[in-house]
């Protein structure tokens, strides 16, 4: 791995790492969802955890598409009045946003020895690879191959 490529995974492995806010509440999750459609450009990475990390930004339609998406799983399997399983480093200006999985919640907040990983993670700094520590189920690779066409 070049001096360049190792330097880029560390700075996404300390981002990921980072201090995170959650949109806990529905319409927390709906006011960070209209910040990133307000200000969605071409310089989104949108990796689904477990399938490989995308090598290019996804464009302004398919980060849309996610969000539309996204937003309509977590609300049908998620079966809370409360969202909580979204987390933003910014909540009004994101850079790295992390979407827990419904069907692998575990320790989502909180403290662990062993939380999961988020089930898709937006950000502006290219991926490295995440290594799931459960298998991404059938389902959820159609769905994300259905969008990314991975």
């Amino acid at each position: 791995m070049s001096e360049s490529s190792e330097q880029e995974r560390q700075s996404y492995l300390d981002a990921f790492r980072g201090s995170f806010t959650s949109a806990l509440r529905w319409h927390h999750l709906d006011d960070l969802w209209e910040v990133l459609r307000v200000q969605a450009a071409d310089d989104w990475y949108v990796y689904a955890v477990g399938e490989k990390p995308p090598l290019h930004r996804s464009s302004r339609e398919q980060l849309h598409q996610f969000i539309d998406e996204v937003d309509t799983l977590l609300r049908r399997e998620h079966g809370e009045d409360y969202c909580g399983i979204v987390y933003a480093d910014d909540l009004q200006n994101p850079r790295f946003i992390k979407v827990y999985d419904p069907g692998n919640l575990g320790v989502s907040c909180g403290y662990s020895d062993n939380p999961p990983l988020p089930g898709w993670v937006l950000s502006k700094l290219k991926p490295c690879d995440l290594i799931p520590d459960t298998v991404l189920p059938g389902n959820r690779k159609r769905w994300w191959r259905r969008l990314f066409g991975a």
